[in-house]
């Protein structure tokens, strides 16, 4: 018995590391989908996949199904979760108020060098749109996006925008097959007006530039049914519905 205590230690030792390991790349794996909506996972087989047991991988599975991404239903495999208009348009609405107000800050403060440096990343989009890499043009639109905030002094912000918005990620992968030179456009756009000092031009890029995901859901979901829930589609155009006000 106690020869087995010391290898007990080290796998508690070990498991919150490996956890995060194996929650990081399947997180990864459900926004950039190689893991569909409504794809069937077992513990058993993940965790033969990732040569871990199976508590790591079920660890990660919570952290999933708590993010809205997995559905965990007892006795049963667990399933990739549906897309969700819903959960898309509240993650677009954080986006847009955070991001119009971080563009805006940006542009009071970015320098020549922090310019250059977006435009970096243009080019780097151009590449990756020219081949037709939709996994490297997401990373580099991601860089694009955080560079601003973190040049700006906002990196916070970046980190609250990350954590809301892989509903957004999903559809974006989604429409990449026709909305990339788009996006190329508005970051273009929004690097003009980032140079030129005009914190009201950027943030209204910004915000067109997100809300361009309104017109993309409509058409993803008539070419992709089967990876959406069947909520209205026409609640697009409201991202929250108000708290009823309460009687005093």
């Amino acid at each position: 018995m106690t020869q087995d205590m010391p290898l007990i230690s080290l796998d508690r030792t070990a498991r919150p590391a490996i956890a995060d390991l194996v929650y990081g790349e399947l997180h990864k794996q459900v926004l950039n989908l190689d893991l569909k909506p409504g794809e069937k996972l077992s513990e058993a087989d993940i965790a033969k996949r990732f040569e871990v047991s199976r508590q790591p991988v079920r660890d990660a599975f919570y952290r999933l199904s708590k993010m809205g991404f997995l559905l965990i239903r007892p006795q049963r495999a667990t399933l990739v979760s549906l897309i969700s208009t819903r959960a898309v348009m509240q993650a677009q609405f954080i986006r847009i108020a955070l991001e119009a107000e971080a563009v805006r800050h940006a542009a009071t403060r970015l320098t020549t060098a922090d310019i250059q440096a977006l435009e970096g990343l243009i080019a780097e989009q151009a590449a990756a749109k020219d081949a037709g890499d939709k996994l490297r043009f997401h990373a580099a639109d991601d860089a694009f996006h955080r560079e601003i905030c973190l040049r700006a002094g906002l990196e916070f912000t970046w980190d609250l925008i990350a954590e809301n918005k892989g509903h957004m990620d999903r559809v974006r992968m989604l429409s990449l097959a026709f909305s990339s030179q788009t996006a190329w456009d508005d970051h273009i756009a929004l690097t003009r007006a980032l140079a030129d000092r005009n914190p009201d031009g950027a943030a209204d890029i910004i915000r067109a530039h997100l809300s361009r995901i309104h017109e993309q859901l409509i058409r993803i979901r008539t070419e992709h049914e089967d990876y959406f829930e069947d909520d209205d589609p026409n609640e697009a155009s409201l991202p929250l519905r108000l708290p009823e006000k309460r009687m005093l």
